[in-house]
């Protein structure tokens, strides 16, 4: 086994050679941010869709719009507005007088990468438009359905629902992200270089693409072949029953949860700390990777009672007390 691992580490090594070619280019346009990139590479890699949280001018857009460029691969932003149709988002049927019969006319979501700007802020029935792209990859327009192109990514981006004029979306459709990331305030010195590098009413920073989408499908079957150890997997379970049962653990919290993780979580949380592992050049998972990536894969996948939002206590206290009390093989 260990010569197994040390092969697929060794194969790591050579097929990871662009990430930090794609981290430096990326680099090149937003400052910091460290954490958001290496989760979308995580999401890239590991093949699952991506939801960013934070309020308005955090670089959400733009680090997406950046991935996208020097992914060398078609991109789409659709932004989403209280007005949205499903329609605009798949395409629709449409009339030729001349014919007199019906074309497909395909929408923006035949893309490799699509970032759904302000998700959030169009109604359920435009949301929802997406699951059957988000899961099955793909699109069924009047008795027609057609399959999407991979590498297939939605990468989310979403106000927080406290502010006005957002509509809470539906938890089927939170459940089919991989990841949701809390985007955070840069930090002072971060900041500081945001005013050397945008302070001016026209910046140009070219972005050169890096790797094309061939490059990510073959990425990902050498993460497929990562090594996580049956205890690891063990461990991985246990974390996703504790958010269903959590009094089997230890744990006082039944009364704070509504609903836990369902068994995507338990597919997810594997995939992406293999992906982890992939961007830290290593064979196999550790404890640490699914620690690392665990917040990001339940954060919105463990609903909070009236009890814990009387309490005032998130899904995320509740994930951390998670962590922090069920035993690391």
């Amino acid at each position: 086994m260990e010569q197994d691992v040390k092969q697929i580490t060794d194969k790591i090594r050579e097929e990871s050679a662009f990430v930090s070619m794609l981290m430096d280019e990326i680099g090149r346009v937003i400052v910091g941010q460290k954490y958001l990139i290496e989760r979308l590479l995580v999401g890239m890699l590991a093949n699952g869709h991506v939801l960013l949280e934070g309020v308005p001018g955090l670089a959400k857009t733009l680090s997406i719009r950046t991935l996208a460029a020097a992914l060398k691969s078609k991109f789409q932003r659709i932004q989403f507005t209280p007005d949205l149709l499903p329609a605009d988002l798949i395409g629709t049927m449409v009339y030729n007088p001349r014919s007199g019969g019906f074309s497909t006319q395909k929408g923006p979501v035949f893309s490799n990468i699509i970032l759904a700007d302000e998700i959030n802020r169009a109604p359920a029935k435009v949301q929802s438009a997406l699951l059957e792209a988000m899961q099955e990859k793909q699109v069924t327009i009047g008795q027609e359905t057609f399959k999407l192109e991979e590498p297939f990514l939605v990468l989310a981006t979403q106000n927080p629902i406290e502010q006005e004029g957002t509509y809470p979306l539906p938890e089927a459709q939170v459940d089919r992200f991989m990841l949701k990331l809390k985007v955070t305030y840069p930090a002072k010195g971060e900041e500081r270089e945001i005013i050397d590098r945008m302070g001016m009413t026209e910046t140009h920073i070219t972005v050169n693409p890096v790797i094309g989408p061939d490059d990510v499908l073959r990425a990902r079957k050498v993460v497929d072949e990562i090594y996580i150890d049956d205890k690891i997997k063990d461990y991985v379970v246990d974390l996703v029953f504790a958010t269903r049962d959590p009094s089997k653990y230890g744990l006082n919290l039944n009364q704070f949860i509504e609903y836990g993780a369902s068994p995507r979580a338990s597919i997810y949380l594997t995939l992406a700390s293999k992906a982890y592992a992939f961007l830290h050049g290593r064979g196999y998972v550790t404890p640490h990777d699914i620690k690392s990536i665990g917040m990001d894969v339940l954060r919105h996948r463990v609903i909070v009672s009236y009890e814990a939002e009387a309490e005032e206590m998130t899904s995320e206290d509740i994930v951390q007390q998670i962590f922090d009390n069920v035993e690391v093989p």
